[in-house]
């Protein structure tokens, strides 16, 4: 029987995760001619053609879409042996390494790491907290095991992932407590004119926010614009103004910040997601991170 050279299928799967031969070269560290003379040996030995040129790109052929997905299933499964054997005997610590984008508020992301301890003991954790883009390129190379954010992966990131939804959760609204009398009442219609803490513009929670004031007729006076969530709760606790967060975390934000809720928008669901190479996850804590925001966190 013919054998299958594993050493051309990375070259060659390397190529379609990455986008390009250059690309390829870079995180192989073999120069542009090596890969494309074992990308043609390949395609030989196989009988078919894997790439076919598209202006100045190469884009997979039908027999490459499938070869590529059974070298995602053969790497894949490569790199669960290896870290089965970095694990050692049992007992020892298994490692999960997450990326967090830096939109998602602390206590969200503390809440749904919590199940992964439950499933490891053992478990030794390692979080990045970064923009999406940066933290699914760790991912694409590998580095992360999963990302935790509030939007799926941009169309516009040449990185192979899968989207996860957790779930959603609705917003609540928080003041200061001398502040917050006046705006319990007649809320939303109490926000006109209010002083708000809001995420920076662009941001998927902004987005909403905005269209959500729209809907209801309501003009905030902005008086803060963060890029940090805690930060922003921070400023709030001190009666700097009005700021949002998940309904999920209420009573946990109430009681760490001394504020009070001013009203719940059920309706303004920031949903969140685990970002994954994988079709499926399979790591044993994202599996139990991924099953208790279903059942346990969220909506």
């Amino acid at each position: 029987m013919a054998w299958l050279n594993y050493h051309h299928l990375l070259y060659f799967w390397t190529v379609a995760r990455t986008g390009s031969i250059a690309n390829a070269s870079r995180e192989l560290h073999l120069s542009q001619p090596t890969i494309s003379t074992q990308l043609k040996t390949l395609e030989e030995s196989l009988g078919h053609k894997l790439f076919q040129r598209a202006g100045r790109r190469l884009v997979l052929t039908d027999v490459g879409r499938t070869t590529f997905r059974y070298a995602d299933d053969i790497f894949r499964l490569g790199r669960e042996l290896q870290e089965s054997l970095a694990r050692g005997p049992l007992g020892q610590q298994v490692r999960l390494a997450v990326g967090v984008t830096d939109v998602v508020p602390k206590l969200v992301a503390e809440r749904l790491l919590e199940p992964a301890f439950k499933e490891e003991p053992e478990l030794q954790l390692e979080v990045h907290e970064g923009h999406i883009n940066e933290l699914l390129a760790k991912l694409a190379l590998h580095e992360l095991d999963v990302v935790l954010s509030d939007q799926p992966a941009p169309h516009d990131v040449r990185v192979r992932a899968f989207n996860h939804h957790l779930g959603g959760s609705g917003t609540t609204f928080f003041a200061h407590p001398r502040l917050a009398g006046p705006l319990k009442r007649g809320f939303p219609k109490s926000l006109d004119g209010a002083p708000m803490l809001l995420p920076l513009e662009g941001s998927s929670t902004r987005i909403l926010l905005e269209e959500w004031f729209e809907k209801c007729g309501v003009r905030p006076r902005v008086v803060g614009e963060f890029d940090d969530s805690a930060l922003m709760k921070v400023f709030g606790a001190s009666g700097r103004g009005i700021f949002s967060a998940p309904t999920a975390i209420e009573v946990e934000i109430a009681r760490q910040f001394e504020v009070q809720p001013i009203g719940r928008v059920a309706e303004m669901k920031q949903a969140y997601y685990a970002i994954s190479v994988e079709r499926r996850l399979r790591h044993p804590a994202v599996v139990a991170i991924a099953e208790s925001a279903r059942n346990d966190v969220f909506d």
